[in-house]
């Protein structure tokens, strides 16, 4: 009866998983054809498409959590180490690098380049503390919950926030790219989407490792890269300001990411006592990462 129970379980969940895998499709599709309806200017509607294509990307990603079981304790320790170096690598080859290279790009000196983005960090780091007072500041029974009604952990939000604001500078790259008419702005749209597949199973996973539901953590995990076309559009329309706002946009990513790794992430997956799993899941993750960013970027 037992085995009976547990095999209808599976079957259930890999309908579930297929379903939303052909939901996604028939989006993407409809999505494609209603862009294709529209009146955009010929740059809009690249800067669109690409900003769609990388929101595809993190939902696919976040797909995986669908048929994934309450994870341990160690495998969750060891997922949010890898989350932690996916973030670390992408604070430094996605947004802190390229954010250097844009403000030379637009006449300034190597130091004046290297201040500028210092100040970014130093603010965005400062913003995400704020965040951080606040949520923590909220009533015991609002972070502790139950486990009837499991709470997320404000730290873990505080993750979730930090790869949202990643993809708000990757919009506006792939925004400004369209809309300056770059030659290579599909390819920097494609590799932008490669890398936004494992966020999008990292805070699926993150989520549902911290007590939420598999379809809420797949929703929000889904929904994190939905501000990529938002940024993108908005960039393209406002390139020139955004092509001065960008370095100051990448840096204010980096420095929340920083904060949020150092200061939430890292010692959350340390809590438990896995620390070598920990440490070896950052490494794995910063690996992936910079690999993606170095050959895809």
């Amino acid at each position: 009866m037992g085995t009976e129970i547990l095999a209808d379980g599976r079957v259930r969940m890999f309908r579930n998983t297929l379903g939303t895998l052909l939901l996604l499709a028939g989006t993407a599709l409809l999505v494609a054809q209603g862009l294709a309806w529209l009146d955009l200017e010929p740059r809009m509607l690249r800067a669109l498409q690409g900003g769609a294509l990388c929101a595809l990307g993190t939902a696919l990603g976040a797909v995986p959590v669908l048929v994934i079981r309450r994870m341990p304790l160690a495998v969750s320790d060891t997922l949010l180490g890898f989350g932690a170096g996916v973030m670390l690598a992408a604070t430094a080859f996605s947004l802190i690098v390229p954010g250097i290279a844009a403000a030379e790009k637009l006449g300034l000196t190597p130091w004046a380049s290297s201040g500028l983005i210092s100040f970014g960090i130093m603010l965005g780091a400062f913003g995400l503390f704020l965040v951080d007072r606040k949520v923590s500041g909220a009533s015991p029974d609002t972070l502790v919950g139950t486990p009837e009604n499991p709470v997320v952990p404000p730290r873990i939000w505080l993750f979730v926030f930090a790869i949202i604001a990643h993809n708000i500078p990757e919009g506006m790259a792939v925004g400004v790219s369209a809309g300056g008419g770059m030659p290579d702005a599909d390819s920097l749209a494609m590799g932008i989407a490669l890398q936004d597949v494992p966020e999008g199973l990292v805070i699926a996973l993150v989520l549902a490792g911290a007590g939420m539901s598999r379809f809420k953590a797949f929703l929000i995990g889904a929904a994190s890269g939905l501000v990529e076309p938002v940024f993108a559009i908005l960039c393209a329309w406002l390139v020139s300001l955004a092509q001065m706002l960008l370095p100051l946009g990448l840096a204010l990513a980096a420095g929340a990411m920083l904060l949020v790794v150092t200061h939430e992430v890292i010692p959350e997956s340390r809590r438990n006592g896995h620390d070598k799993l920990a440490s070896l899941g950052l490494c794995i993750g910063f690996c992936l990462m910079m690999t993606m960013d170095t050959a895809l970027g």
